[in-house]
């Protein structure tokens, strides 16, 4: 949308100021009707008549000045791009020529705004010179820059696929702030909003300090050697560290002095991590080393994956990503040899409890999906030297049951329901206080039944409005063991109680209605603790240690199961899935499958530190429908969705009971999956705890296509993905970037095996 202004008043016609009017005119500002709006004039003011002169001669504005009154007649939005300590004069001069009401009300005739890097400076510049902050002032800064200068430089691209941040505050007039969002996306750039203090905050971290840094780098080099010999010999990297020493020298004075505290508070952060790595280095330390520079490699990594838009992390991202879409084609076969990623619960407490063990804990086959490595950065970040992942391998210096240290901010665990319920309990026995915070999905999901038995134990916990994440945890408390009865068999909600019985006083037992995965209890004693369990209970005694052991992770079959549901629906399949976790306490979908008629053999079984795997072996036969055993759905809870699909391809009736749970994953996958089977042509009733879904029998189409919505629940979106084999139609599924919380690559493997998926990326508007 072109912005609607007659007259755009640039002040300060450098290399950001010329660069703003070329990109108005790449959009199409020609002082000619544009966007339907009418004439729209570019005009100048600079103290150097040459800038003005070569702005002309260059077509960027249509006429200037060195004085600012008489271009501020006519004049609709103005832009104020002057060093930020010359802001309070051309504020006052400003003031002067303009009317008082010209900026005020509700819709105001003139809009201010700058683009200065310190806000604070600029919002106390206008209070001065107008007496009050006029609703029509809008203070803006672009995060685009070069070390170029002057008019000359100008750059119709310097602001495309760039942010510019925006600081309204409360007396700033929405429509104002419209008109100036509207002018920087005529110019390719991405607006965001946040308030002065926070902005002033994030840039004395992100781009005062280490300009601060090079600057004096470089001084100190060059001081060292006068004629600069040393300067010979240094490399790239010197080079790339210190480009931005390059920038102007007054400019950079001036944003320092006016963002001093913030700046001042930022070095002083700097200051004291620089002089922790100085006593690991005097002391030889190399675990300290290592977790500094991997927790920096790490975070650059990150950085990384911000600029090139990808996907680790990214609720820290300031703006919403686009939105990734499946597109299946009906039909496909499946055949092969595949490895599916490792296990997401065993990868989860292979971290955790590394961590928490005396010596170097090895791990093999760890998942590299978001929410495994949200749990590795959280460590990360509580002090935990952590080398990888690279390849699926992974080394945990353990720092021992009390040896983490407080993180500098809350801990994120992305989309990940287990870390933040077994993080829940492991945090609880820390003397030090902590918040857990998670992705969108996460943030409605709730956690009071791991919240209220910890609270039981002495912990105290702050959740949000009824129940939910954020978790504020308080440290320093004395905990004392339990004896808890589940009233809902959640392995989730035992793994958070062990963890922190582990710090408890005494002994702490759990009782389940009905058996769950108990990778847990499998790798508490694999690490040295000793772990009872009799009939439905598991204990442990607190104030024991947890010794450093290797760990080779099998193959998710939480993840297999779309294969093994692909290969069960489609005629002619014969498919192998290598190195697959069958703890008895997972297998419910190969038993429901194998009662369903499917032709499947587990071959190769083997134990791998001390949990049970196989190849799994599966060729097409018909499937029947059948009443699910209620012993079975504990077993298999995460693995329904997928079933769902098996159930709409097979003879008869399948029908669910007992499965309560499922109605507050990701999604309510229920009725998430009863949906999407609507939208398909599957015949279905919703029950309370579960559905009844009637297959189409030997029909080589078993259903119709159409567009699903996933609720962002990867689980959805995979098994989607699978029905496309017997659909008539394309199947498409919307919302499926969270795919890669616990399956990367998810649709490479499916192309391998011969299903038709693609990806669309969809551009966030």
């Amino acid at each position: 949308m072109t912005p609607n202004e007659a007259r755009i008043l640039i002040v300060g016609l450098g290399l950001i100021g010329g660069s703003l009017a070329a990109a108005l005119r790449a959009a199409g500002y020609k002082g000619t009707p544009a966007g339907g709006f009418g004439p729209v004039e570019i005009v100048a003011c600079d103290p150097d008549p040459g800038e003005i002169e070569r702005g002309i001669e260059m077509g960027l504005i249509d006429h200037g000045d060195t004085r600012l009154a008489p271009l501020v007649e006519g004049a609709t939005l103005i832009v104020l791009a002057v060093p930020v300590l010359a802001m309070r004069s051309v504020m006052t001069e400003l003031a002067a020529a303009l009317p008082i009401e010209a900026v005020g009300g509700d819709a105001p005739r003139v809009v201010i705004t700058d683009v200065g890097s310190t806000k604070a400076a600029v919002r106390d510049c206008a209070l001065a010179a107008f007496g009050r902050l006029p609703a029509g002032l809008v203070l803006g800064h672009p995060i685009a820059g070069s070390e170029k200068s002057g008019v000359a430089a100008s750059n119709p691209q310097l602001y495309v696929n760039h942010k510019v941040i925006l600081t309204p505050g409360p007396e700033t007039a929405p429509t104002a702030a419209a008109r100036v969002k509207a002018l920087w996306r005529a110019c390719g750039a991405e607006v965001l909003e946040m308030d002065v203090e926070r902005h002033d905050q994030v840039l004395a971290r992100t781009s005062h300090l280490p300009h601060l840094l090079a600057f004096s780098l470089v001084d100190t080099l060059a001081r060292q050697d006068e004629r600069l010999e040393i300067f010979r010999y240094a490399a790239g990297g010197f080079r790339d560290f210190t480009r931005i020493a390059g920038s102007d020298p007054v400019m950079w004075r001036d944003i320092f002095t006016a963002n001093r505290d913030a700046v001042l508070a930022s070095l002083d952060d700097f200051e004291a991590g620089l002089g922790r790595l100085r006593r690991a280095v005097e002391a030889g330390d190399g675990d300290a080393m290592l977790a500094v520079f991997d927790r920096a490699s790490h975070a650059r990594h990150y950085f990384d994956s911000l600029l090139n838009q990808t996907s680790y992390q990214a609720e820290y991202q300031m703006q919403e990503q686009g939105r990734l879409t499946f597109r299946a084609a009906p039909g496909g076969r499946v055949a092969g040899r595949i490895r599916v990623p490792g296990d997401k619960s065993i990868s989860h407490r292979s971290i955790m409890l590394g961590a928490l063990a005396e010596g170097v804990t090895e791990v093999k086959g760890f998942l590299e999906g978001e929410d495994s490595l949200a749990t590795l950065q959280a460590f990360r970040e509580m002090g935990v030297a952590i080398e990888g992942p690279h390849q699926g391998r992974v080394t945990v210096h353990g720092v021992g049951m009390h040896g983490l240290k407080a993180p500098s901010g809350p801990l994120y665990v992305g989309n990940a329901g287990t870390a933040m319920r077994l993080f829940a309990g492991l945090l609880a026995g820390q003397a030090f206080d902590t918040e857990l915070i998670g992705d969108a999905s996460l943030t409605k999901r709730p956690m009071g039944r791991v919240a209220d038995p910890l609270r039981l134990m002495g912990a105290v916990i702050d959740t949000a409005e009824g129940g939910r994440p954020p978790l504020k945890i308080h440290g320093g408390q004395k905990l004392k063991g339990i004896t808890y009865d589940m009233p809902m068999a959640s392995a989730q909600v035992k793994s958070c109680l062990l963890l922190a019985g582990l710090y408890a006083e005494g002994e702490t037992r759990v009782r389940e209605p009905a058996p769950t995965r108990d990778h847990t209890e499998r790798m508490l004693a694999g690490f040295g603790y000793d772990v009872g369990r009799e009939d439905d209970t598991c204990w442990l005694t607190g104030g024991g240690r947890l010794t450093a052991a290797p760990i080779d992770v099998p193959s998710d079959i939480s993840s297999a199961t779309f294969f093994l549901v692909a290969a069960a629906i489609t005629p002619g399949s014969n498919l192998i899935l290598e190195h697959v976790g069958i703890n008895p306490t997972r297998i419910g979908v190969i038993n429901i499958l194998k009662l369903m008629g499917a032709d499947l053999l587990l071959i190769n079984e083997h134990e791998v530190g001390g949990e049970p795997v196989a190849d799994l072996h599966i060729r097409y036969a018909p499937l029947k429908g059948i009443d699910i055993p209620v012993d079975q759905v504990p077993l298999a809870i995460d693995e329904f969705p997928a079933l769902f699909v098996a159930a709409a391809c097979a003879t008869g009736t399948t029908r669910l009971r007992g499965a309560e749970e499922l109605r507050v994953k990701e999604s309510d996958r229920i009725q998430a999956m009863a949906d999407g089977l609507a939208t398909l042509g599957v015949e279905h009733t919703v029950r309370e705890d579960g559905i009844d879904i009637v297959g189409a029998g030997d029909r080589e189409v078993a259903y119709g296509g159409g567009r699903i919505d996933s609720l962002g629940d990867h689980r959805i979106a995979m098994s989607f993905v699978v029905a496309s084999l017997r659909a008539g139609e394309e199947i498409v599924i919307d919302d499926c970037a969270n795919v890669a919380t616990s399956f990367p690559g998810f649709t490479e493997l499916a192309r391998v095996v011969g299903l038709r998926v693609s990806e669309e990326q969809e551009e966030h508007a």
